[in-house]
Protein backbone atom coordinates (compact mmCIF):
# COMPACT_ATOMS: atom_id res chain seq x y z
CA UNK A 1 0.00 0.00 0.00
CA UNK A 2 1.55 3.21 -0.88
CA UNK A 3 0.89 6.60 1.11
CA UNK A 4 -2.34 8.69 1.19
CA UNK A 5 -0.43 11.97 -0.04
CA UNK A 6 -2.08 14.61 -2.32
CA UNK A 7 -1.19 13.48 -5.65
CA UNK A 8 -0.82 9.88 -7.36
CA UNK A 9 1.20 9.14 -10.18
CA UNK A 10 1.54 5.99 -11.76
CA UNK A 11 3.27 5.16 -15.02
CA UNK A 12 2.94 1.49 -17.16
CA UNK A 13 5.24 0.01 -19.31
CA UNK A 14 4.20 -2.69 -21.74
CA UNK A 15 4.26 -4.68 -24.97
CA UNK A 16 0.89 -6.93 -25.89
CA UNK A 17 -0.65 -7.23 -28.67
CA UNK A 18 -3.36 -4.47 -29.42
CA UNK A 19 -3.37 -1.02 -31.32
CA UNK A 20 -4.52 2.11 -30.36
CA UNK A 21 -5.35 4.94 -32.14
CA UNK A 22 -2.52 6.34 -34.38
CA UNK A 23 -1.68 9.65 -35.85
CA UNK A 24 0.22 10.64 -38.43
CA UNK A 25 4.52 10.80 -38.63
CA UNK A 26 6.13 13.52 -38.07
CA UNK A 27 10.04 14.23 -37.20
CA UNK A 28 11.70 13.54 -34.35
CA UNK A 29 14.10 16.14 -32.89
CA UNK A 30 17.75 14.37 -32.50
CA UNK A 31 18.05 15.19 -28.86
CA UNK A 32 15.21 12.85 -27.86
CA UNK A 33 17.32 10.04 -28.50
CA UNK A 34 20.21 10.89 -26.75
CA UNK A 35 18.01 11.93 -23.57
CA UNK A 36 16.37 8.92 -23.76
CA UNK A 37 19.43 6.54 -23.81
CA UNK A 38 21.46 8.95 -21.21
CA UNK A 39 18.12 8.22 -19.19
CA UNK A 40 18.11 4.61 -20.05
CA UNK A 41 21.47 3.93 -18.31
CA UNK A 42 21.22 6.06 -15.66
CA UNK A 43 18.12 3.78 -14.24
CA UNK A 44 19.82 0.76 -15.39
CA UNK A 45 22.74 0.73 -13.31
CA UNK A 46 20.57 1.61 -9.98
CA UNK A 47 17.96 -1.13 -10.99
CA UNK A 48 20.64 -3.64 -11.64
CA UNK A 49 22.22 -3.42 -8.46
CA UNK A 50 19.06 -3.96 -6.26
CA UNK A 51 18.84 -7.56 -7.92
CA UNK A 52 21.15 -10.02 -10.00
CA UNK A 53 18.12 -11.92 -11.23
CA UNK A 54 15.75 -10.91 -14.48
CA UNK A 55 15.44 -7.28 -15.33
CA UNK A 56 12.95 -5.85 -17.55
CA UNK A 57 11.33 -1.99 -18.01
CA UNK A 58 11.18 0.60 -20.99
CA UNK A 59 12.57 3.90 -20.13
CA UNK A 60 10.61 5.59 -22.63
CA UNK A 61 7.19 4.69 -20.88
CA UNK A 62 8.99 6.11 -17.71
CA UNK A 63 10.80 9.06 -19.23
CA UNK A 64 7.52 10.03 -20.99
CA UNK A 65 5.08 10.09 -18.20
CA UNK A 66 7.40 11.76 -15.97
CA UNK A 67 7.72 14.42 -18.97
CA UNK A 68 4.41 14.89 -18.60
CA UNK A 69 4.23 15.18 -15.13
CA UNK A 70 7.73 17.79 -15.42
CA UNK A 71 5.37 19.94 -17.32
CA UNK A 72 3.37 21.10 -14.41
CA UNK A 73 6.65 21.65 -12.25
CA UNK A 74 8.32 24.80 -11.24
CA UNK A 75 11.17 25.78 -9.88
CA UNK A 76 13.87 23.72 -8.22
CA UNK A 77 11.51 20.88 -8.67
CA UNK A 78 11.35 21.69 -12.24
CA UNK A 79 15.30 21.80 -12.64
CA UNK A 80 16.05 18.80 -10.55
CA UNK A 81 13.21 16.53 -13.26
CA UNK A 82 14.76 18.17 -15.92
CA UNK A 83 18.30 17.05 -15.11
CA UNK A 84 17.73 13.48 -14.01
CA UNK A 85 15.77 13.17 -17.19
CA UNK A 86 18.16 14.89 -19.27
CA UNK A 87 15.83 17.14 -20.79
CA UNK A 88 17.72 19.83 -23.08
CA UNK A 89 18.33 23.20 -20.58
CA UNK A 90 16.71 26.13 -22.08
CA UNK A 91 14.39 24.57 -24.45
CA UNK A 92 10.58 25.76 -25.01
CA UNK A 93 9.84 22.94 -27.76
CA UNK A 94 10.49 20.02 -25.11
CA UNK A 95 7.30 19.09 -24.65
CA UNK A 96 6.29 19.40 -28.68
CA UNK A 97 9.38 17.46 -29.34
CA UNK A 98 8.40 14.66 -27.24
CA UNK A 99 4.86 14.64 -28.63
CA UNK A 100 6.76 14.51 -32.21
CA UNK A 101 8.28 11.87 -31.10
CA UNK A 102 4.86 10.07 -30.26
CA UNK A 103 3.58 10.68 -33.39
CA UNK A 104 6.97 8.60 -34.86
CA UNK A 105 6.41 5.85 -32.88
CA UNK A 106 2.62 5.85 -33.54
CA UNK A 107 2.30 6.37 -36.94
CA UNK A 108 1.26 3.62 -38.85
CA UNK A 109 3.49 3.59 -41.89
CA UNK A 110 6.85 3.49 -41.94
CA UNK A 111 9.13 7.36 -44.29
CA UNK A 112 8.11 5.09 -48.35
CA UNK A 113 4.63 5.27 -46.99
CA UNK A 114 4.35 1.31 -46.36
CA UNK A 115 2.66 -0.08 -43.43
CA UNK A 116 5.42 -0.56 -40.84
CA UNK A 117 5.28 -4.38 -40.32
CA UNK A 118 5.48 -4.41 -36.57
CA UNK A 119 2.84 -2.95 -33.84
CA UNK A 120 4.13 0.13 -31.35
CA UNK A 121 1.93 2.43 -29.82
CA UNK A 122 2.03 4.81 -27.20
CA UNK A 123 -1.32 6.11 -25.18
CA UNK A 124 -1.07 8.52 -22.22
CA UNK A 125 -3.88 9.46 -20.11
CA UNK A 126 -4.45 11.54 -17.11
CA UNK A 127 -7.50 10.83 -14.11
CA UNK A 128 -8.20 13.65 -12.68
CA UNK A 129 -10.41 14.28 -9.33
CA UNK A 130 -13.89 15.40 -10.91
CA UNK A 131 -14.12 18.92 -10.16
CA UNK A 132 -11.35 20.02 -9.40
CA UNK A 133 -9.12 22.68 -11.01
CA UNK A 134 -6.82 21.69 -13.24
CA UNK A 135 -5.02 24.76 -14.84
CA UNK A 136 -6.45 24.75 -18.57
CA UNK A 137 -3.27 25.86 -20.34
CA UNK A 138 -1.13 22.31 -18.02
CA UNK A 139 -4.50 20.41 -19.67
CA UNK A 140 -4.22 21.80 -23.24
CA UNK A 141 -0.31 20.81 -22.87
CA UNK A 142 -0.55 17.55 -22.37
CA UNK A 143 -4.06 17.15 -24.68
CA UNK A 144 -2.20 18.72 -27.87
CA UNK A 145 1.47 17.00 -27.10
CA UNK A 146 0.96 14.12 -25.73
CA UNK A 147 -2.57 12.88 -26.43
CA UNK A 148 -3.27 12.35 -22.43
CA UNK A 149 -6.79 13.33 -22.38
CA UNK A 150 -8.61 14.09 -18.70
CA UNK A 151 -10.64 11.67 -17.01
CA UNK A 152 -12.83 12.72 -14.23
CA UNK A 153 -12.86 10.61 -11.73
CA UNK A 154 -14.15 10.56 -7.90
CA UNK A 155 -11.24 9.81 -5.67
CA UNK A 156 -12.84 11.57 -2.52
CA UNK A 157 -15.99 9.06 -2.07
CA UNK A 158 -14.92 6.28 -4.61
CA UNK A 159 -11.18 5.69 -4.77
CA UNK A 160 -11.75 2.21 -5.23
CA UNK A 161 -13.80 2.50 -8.51
CA UNK A 162 -11.11 5.45 -9.32
CA UNK A 163 -8.49 2.30 -9.68
CA UNK A 164 -10.77 -0.19 -11.14
CA UNK A 165 -11.90 2.29 -13.95
CA UNK A 166 -7.99 3.30 -14.43
CA UNK A 167 -7.02 -0.64 -14.37
CA UNK A 168 -9.50 -1.21 -16.58
CA UNK A 169 -8.40 1.42 -19.25
CA UNK A 170 -4.33 0.01 -18.42
CA UNK A 171 -5.90 -3.46 -19.51
CA UNK A 172 -7.88 -2.69 -22.92
CA UNK A 173 -4.42 -0.71 -23.89
CA UNK A 174 -2.36 -3.96 -23.43
CA UNK A 175 -4.96 -6.48 -24.75
CA UNK A 176 -4.78 -7.93 -20.90
CA UNK A 177 -0.96 -8.52 -20.76
CA UNK A 178 -0.87 -5.88 -17.66
CA UNK A 179 -3.78 -6.39 -14.87
CA UNK A 180 -4.28 -4.41 -11.34
CA UNK A 181 -1.46 -1.90 -12.26
CA UNK A 182 -3.06 -0.40 -9.28
CA UNK A 183 -3.33 -2.10 -5.77
CA UNK A 184 -5.91 -2.34 -3.54
CA UNK A 185 -6.10 0.84 -1.27
CA UNK A 186 -3.11 2.40 -3.79
CA UNK A 187 -5.26 5.14 -4.02
CA UNK A 188 -7.37 7.55 -1.13
CA UNK A 189 -9.53 9.84 -1.01
CA UNK A 190 -6.45 12.59 -0.87
CA UNK A 191 -5.64 11.33 -4.18
CA UNK A 192 -5.85 14.08 -7.42
CA UNK A 193 -4.52 12.99 -10.15
CA UNK A 194 -2.72 9.76 -11.78
CA UNK A 195 -1.54 10.13 -14.86
CA UNK A 196 -0.73 7.18 -17.15
CA UNK A 197 1.82 6.24 -19.85
CA UNK A 198 1.02 2.88 -21.56
CA UNK A 199 3.89 1.61 -24.59
CA UNK A 200 3.00 -1.99 -26.71
CA UNK A 201 5.55 -3.62 -28.97
CA UNK A 202 4.67 -6.57 -30.84
CA UNK A 203 7.17 -7.59 -33.78
CA UNK A 204 7.98 -10.40 -36.32
CA UNK A 205 11.42 -11.05 -36.83
CA UNK A 206 12.80 -9.98 -40.27
CA UNK A 207 14.08 -13.70 -40.44
CA UNK A 208 12.12 -15.97 -38.26
CA UNK A 209 12.96 -18.83 -36.42
CA UNK A 210 11.84 -22.65 -37.50
CA UNK A 211 10.36 -24.23 -34.75
CA UNK A 212 11.47 -27.80 -35.39
CA UNK A 213 15.07 -26.28 -34.89
CA UNK A 214 14.24 -25.59 -31.51
CA UNK A 215 16.08 -27.98 -28.90
CA UNK A 216 16.50 -27.89 -24.95
CA UNK A 217 20.10 -27.00 -24.93
CA UNK A 218 22.00 -26.11 -21.60
CA UNK A 219 21.80 -22.68 -20.06
CA UNK A 220 24.91 -21.69 -17.37
CA UNK A 221 22.93 -19.28 -14.58
CA UNK A 222 26.59 -19.63 -13.34
CA UNK A 223 30.06 -20.87 -13.39
CA UNK A 224 28.66 -23.53 -11.40
CA UNK A 225 24.64 -23.97 -11.76
CA UNK A 226 23.12 -24.80 -15.48
CA UNK A 227 19.45 -25.95 -16.27
CA UNK A 228 17.80 -27.18 -19.71
CA UNK A 229 15.89 -24.40 -21.74
CA UNK A 230 13.85 -24.28 -25.23
CA UNK A 231 16.63 -22.93 -27.72
CA UNK A 232 16.39 -21.37 -31.17
CA UNK A 233 18.70 -21.73 -33.75
CA UNK A 234 19.05 -19.85 -36.99
CA UNK A 235 22.13 -19.17 -39.20
CA UNK A 236 21.69 -16.14 -41.63
CA UNK A 237 23.35 -12.67 -42.14
CA UNK A 238 22.94 -10.77 -39.39
CA UNK A 239 24.55 -7.69 -37.39
CA UNK A 240 27.43 -8.52 -35.64
CA UNK A 241 30.55 -7.46 -33.48
CA UNK A 242 32.80 -8.58 -30.86
CA UNK A 243 35.83 -7.85 -29.08
CA UNK A 244 37.57 -10.03 -26.08
CA UNK A 245 34.75 -9.35 -23.73
CA UNK A 246 31.53 -9.46 -25.26
CA UNK A 247 29.51 -10.53 -28.58
CA UNK A 248 26.99 -8.38 -30.19
CA UNK A 249 24.38 -9.56 -32.45
CA UNK A 250 21.91 -7.45 -34.03
CA UNK A 251 18.39 -9.04 -34.81
CA UNK A 252 15.63 -6.74 -36.84
CA UNK A 253 12.08 -7.23 -36.83
CA UNK A 254 10.19 -6.87 -39.85
CA UNK A 255 9.97 -3.48 -41.59
CA UNK A 256 13.43 -2.65 -40.44
CA UNK A 257 12.88 0.36 -37.78
CA UNK A 258 13.33 -1.25 -35.00
CA UNK A 259 15.92 -3.78 -33.96
CA UNK A 260 16.91 -6.14 -31.14
CA UNK A 261 20.44 -5.91 -29.89
CA UNK A 262 22.29 -8.66 -27.57
CA UNK A 263 25.13 -7.95 -25.71
CA UNK A 264 26.64 -11.16 -24.43
CA UNK A 265 29.36 -11.37 -22.41
CA UNK A 266 31.97 -14.06 -23.12
CA UNK A 267 32.66 -15.48 -19.88
CA UNK A 268 29.36 -17.04 -18.04
CA UNK A 269 29.80 -14.66 -15.19
CA UNK A 270 30.80 -11.63 -17.47
CA UNK A 271 27.63 -9.61 -16.79
CA UNK A 272 28.50 -7.75 -13.64
CA UNK A 273 31.52 -6.18 -15.18
CA UNK A 274 29.39 -5.39 -18.71
CA UNK A 275 26.56 -3.57 -16.19
CA UNK A 276 29.31 -1.85 -14.45
CA UNK A 277 30.86 -0.47 -18.42
CA UNK A 278 27.26 0.72 -18.96
CA UNK A 279 27.04 4.21 -20.59
CA UNK A 280 25.50 5.38 -23.89
CA UNK A 281 28.43 5.94 -25.64
CA UNK A 282 29.54 2.60 -24.96
CA UNK A 283 26.06 1.80 -26.65
CA UNK A 284 27.10 3.80 -29.50
CA UNK A 285 30.48 2.27 -29.66
CA UNK A 286 29.19 -0.96 -30.26
CA UNK A 287 26.30 -0.32 -32.40
CA UNK A 288 29.25 1.44 -34.98
CA UNK A 289 30.69 -1.47 -34.99
CA UNK A 290 28.17 -3.55 -36.06
CA UNK A 291 28.54 -5.14 -39.61
CA UNK A 292 26.50 -7.83 -41.40
CA UNK A 293 28.01 -11.50 -41.27
CA UNK A 294 27.60 -14.81 -41.54
CA UNK A 295 26.01 -15.99 -37.76
CA UNK A 296 24.75 -19.09 -36.22
CA UNK A 297 22.74 -17.65 -33.66
CA UNK A 298 21.32 -19.58 -30.40
CA UNK A 299 19.04 -17.95 -28.27
CA UNK A 300 16.75 -18.87 -25.39
CA UNK A 301 12.92 -18.52 -25.43
CA UNK A 302 12.31 -16.30 -22.68
CA UNK A 303 9.37 -14.97 -20.85
CA UNK A 304 9.26 -12.37 -17.95
CA UNK A 305 7.49 -9.89 -16.06
CA UNK A 306 8.82 -7.01 -13.51
CA UNK A 307 7.35 -4.53 -11.31
CA UNK A 308 8.78 -1.38 -9.76
CA UNK A 309 8.56 1.13 -7.25
CA UNK A 310 10.56 3.84 -8.75
CA UNK A 311 10.24 6.76 -6.09
CA UNK A 312 13.19 5.94 -3.95
CA UNK A 313 15.62 5.35 -7.30
CA UNK A 314 14.28 8.74 -8.66
CA UNK A 315 14.99 10.37 -5.65
CA UNK A 316 18.17 9.30 -5.20
CA UNK A 317 19.40 10.19 -8.91
CA UNK A 318 17.88 13.84 -8.13
CA UNK A 319 14.62 14.41 -8.07
CA UNK A 320 14.53 15.44 -4.27
CA UNK A 321 11.38 17.76 -3.96
CA UNK A 322 9.55 16.08 -6.11
CA UNK A 323 8.20 13.66 -3.37
CA UNK A 324 7.87 15.38 -0.52
CA UNK A 325 6.49 18.75 0.87
CA UNK A 326 8.86 20.68 -1.13
CA UNK A 327 7.16 19.89 -4.46
CA UNK A 328 6.27 22.56 -6.72
CA UNK A 329 3.81 21.82 -9.57
CA UNK A 330 2.10 24.87 -9.70
CA UNK A 331 2.15 24.62 -13.37
CA UNK A 332 -1.03 21.92 -12.76
CA UNK A 333 -3.01 24.05 -10.30
CA UNK A 334 -1.48 27.47 -10.02
CA UNK A 335 -1.15 26.21 -6.20
CA UNK A 336 2.04 24.10 -4.69
CA UNK A 337 -0.60 21.74 -3.43
CA UNK A 338 0.82 18.24 -5.44
CA UNK A 339 3.27 15.95 -4.47
CA UNK A 340 4.36 12.61 -6.35
CA UNK A 341 3.70 9.55 -3.37
CA UNK A 342 4.56 6.79 -5.85
CA UNK A 343 6.29 5.70 -9.50
CA UNK A 344 4.82 2.18 -10.00
CA UNK A 345 6.33 0.53 -13.40
CA UNK A 346 5.08 -2.63 -14.80
CA UNK A 347 6.48 -4.62 -17.48
CA UNK A 348 6.39 -7.73 -19.65
CA UNK A 349 8.21 -9.24 -22.06
CA UNK A 350 8.32 -12.93 -24.48
CA UNK A 351 10.59 -13.73 -26.72
CA UNK A 352 9.85 -16.39 -29.09
CA UNK A 353 10.76 -18.25 -32.83
CA UNK A 354 8.00 -15.48 -34.22
CA UNK A 355 9.71 -12.09 -32.73
CA UNK A 356 8.95 -10.65 -29.69
CA UNK A 357 6.17 -9.42 -27.71
CA UNK A 358 7.07 -6.72 -25.19
CA UNK A 359 10.49 -6.46 -24.96
CA UNK A 360 13.71 -4.21 -23.31
CA UNK A 361 17.17 -3.67 -23.61
CA UNK A 362 20.27 -2.59 -22.45
CA UNK A 363 23.94 -1.35 -23.68
CA UNK A 364 27.86 -1.36 -22.05
CA UNK A 365 30.56 0.27 -22.38
CA UNK A 366 33.51 -1.57 -24.32
CA UNK A 367 36.95 -1.62 -25.78
CA UNK A 368 37.40 -1.42 -29.86
CA UNK A 369 35.89 -4.31 -31.72
CA UNK A 370 37.92 -6.55 -32.62
CA UNK A 371 38.22 -6.71 -36.56
CA UNK A 372 35.40 -8.99 -38.52
CA UNK A 373 36.03 -12.42 -39.02
CA UNK A 374 35.79 -13.81 -42.23
CA UNK A 375 34.09 -17.29 -41.55
CA UNK A 376 31.01 -17.82 -39.96
CA UNK A 377 30.63 -16.80 -36.65
CA UNK A 378 28.68 -18.70 -33.51
CA UNK A 379 26.43 -16.86 -31.15
CA UNK A 380 25.51 -18.84 -28.61
CA UNK A 381 23.23 -17.44 -25.79
CA UNK A 382 23.72 -19.95 -23.37
CA UNK A 383 24.52 -17.64 -20.03
CA UNK A 384 23.11 -14.25 -19.20
CA UNK A 385 23.22 -11.64 -21.17
CA UNK A 386 22.01 -7.59 -21.89
CA UNK A 387 19.17 -6.67 -24.59
CA UNK A 388 17.76 -3.82 -26.04
CA UNK A 389 15.23 -2.88 -28.47
CA UNK A 390 15.42 0.15 -30.01
CA UNK A 391 14.21 2.43 -32.84
CA UNK A 392 16.65 2.42 -35.55
CA UNK A 393 15.29 5.88 -37.21
CA UNK A 394 15.97 8.21 -33.60
CA UNK A 395 18.63 6.23 -31.92
CA UNK A 396 16.15 5.69 -28.73
CA UNK A 397 16.12 2.53 -26.74
CA UNK A 398 12.54 1.85 -25.94
CA UNK A 399 12.92 -1.39 -24.06
CA UNK A 400 15.94 -3.01 -21.56
CA UNK A 401 16.73 -5.60 -19.77
CA UNK A 402 18.78 -9.00 -18.65
CA UNK A 403 17.99 -12.00 -18.97
CA UNK A 404 19.55 -14.02 -15.71
CA UNK A 405 17.61 -16.64 -15.92
CA UNK A 406 15.19 -17.68 -19.10
CA UNK A 407 13.13 -20.16 -16.51
CA UNK A 408 12.70 -18.56 -13.43
CA UNK A 409 10.32 -20.53 -10.57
Amino acid sequence: MFPPVKTLLRLLACVSCGLIPIIAMADTPTWIGNASNAFAFDLYAKLATADNGNLFFSPNSIQTALAMTWAGARGDTSAQMATVLHLPAGSNTVNKDFGDFLKLLNAPVNADGKPRGYLLSVANALWGQSGYAFLPPFLKLLKTDYGAGLHEVDFKSDSEGARQEINAWVAKETVDKIQNLIGPGALTSKTRLVLTNAIYFKGTWQDPFEKQSTHDETFHLSATSQIQVPTMYRAGNYGYTENSNYQALQLPYAGGDLAMVILLPRAVDGLPQLEKALTPQAMADVLEGIHDQEVHVSIPKFKMTAEFELAPVLESMGMRDAFGTGADFSGMTGNRDFSISAVIHKAFVEVNEQGTEAAAATGVEMAMAMAMPEQPVDFVADHPFLFIIRDERSGAILFMGRLANPNPT
